[in-house]
């Protein structure tokens, strides 16, 4: 097996491996040569290194198919793994409703990923956080105790120590944190209803939910705020706080959010995301314990969405 010709650490901030092809990889692609050479790495990160321009050969950046014939001199920069860069401060802005010493109330916008993960390993909401209170970088989630869907705009509390983010937990267990959202649903949609059936991942679309046997126990409360033509402005409060939940409920009795591209109705869509913001929360304050309410006014696209609605 080919031996590195040196290391360098000193230059740049990653590690850096420099190597001269032996012969015995001559005629092979780039690729192979890399799989070779780094056996511990897995196939997958050496080509997000190739794509990066973190692979050179001859001092030129060139593609996993190059062959090689032996000679050349390969420098190859061993960027961090996204899930390695994922908890680094970044300068995003964030809407705070609320700051003390123990709480951070945010309305978050639709677009913005709460917490780093697959696809996700950059400029989330965690992120932000630590760029605004660095000391979140010793806690669980950065205090994040609960999430909102992506293209899901509302309040999030956030724990800004270890003894907050239990009670808020333990609050959030107990469900006693009260959440309520808005929803614009399609349909004839009932006065109000209690929706109570078990939430799991989809049989065969695992991106999705569903209401599945043996999920976990959800229930949605619901009720019809304002009527329109074919649709329906709900207040719906969550009793548990499952995956995508108000989404797959109101699906499953046939009233999709408006402009949901996962689980809404066939045809156009009016709004490019779901039509679903978290607007009012409650919770005991872990430093008081007295309740505290926030509550926040929907975007501007839901809101314009309300007023077609309204005058079609």
């Amino acid at each position: 097996m080919p031996k590195p010709a040196n290391y360098t650490s000193g230059e740049g901030p990653f590690p850096k491996r420099l190597l001269d092809i032996e012969p015995a990889l001559a005629g092979l692609r780039l690729d192979q040569a890399l799989a070779r050479l780094f056996p511990k790495e897995s196939r997958s990160r050496l080509a997000r290194l190739v794509a990066a321009g973190a692979v050179l050969v001859d001092g030129a950046c060139t593609r996993p198919r190059h062959k090689l014939r032996g000679g050349e001199r390969l420098e190859v920069t061993f960027l961090p793994r996204p899930e390695e860069a994922a908890f680094r401060a970044e300068e995003i802005a964030l809407d705070v409703i609320h700051e003390d010493d123990d709480v951070l109330v945010i309305a978050k916008p639709a677009g913005l990923v709460v917490h780093p993960g697959s696809g996700n390993w950059a400029g989330t909401m965690l992120n932000a956080l630590l760029h605004r209170v660095p000391a979140l970088k010793s806690l669980p989630r950065a205090g994040i105790v609960h999430r909102l869907d992506k293209e899901t705009s509302g309040l999030l509390v956030v724990a800004k120590h270890e003894a907050a983010m239990q009670d808020l937990v333990r609050q959030l267990q107990a469900r006693t944190v009260k959440r309520t959202y808005l929803a614009i649903a399609r349909g004839a949609v009932a006065a109000q209803g209690v929706i109570e059936a078990p939430i799991g991942r989809h049989p065969t679309q695992r991106t999705r939910m569903a209401v599945v046997p043996g999920g976990k126990a959800a229930v949605t409360r619901y009720r019809v705020r304002e009527r329109f033509e074919s649709h329906a402005l709900l207040e719906c409060d969550l009793e548990t706080g499952r995956t995508h939940q108000i989404r797959v409920h109101l699906a499953s009795i046939g009233h999709p959010l408006e402009g949901d591209p996962l689980y809404g109705a066939r045809g156009a869509r009016r709004l490019p995301r779901q039509a679903l913001h978290a607007w009012k929360l409650a919770f005991v304050h872990p430093g008081t314990g007295k309740q505290v309410h926030f509550t926040a006014a929907p975007p501007a696209d839901f809101e314009a969405l309300a007023d077609e609605l309204r005058n079609p």
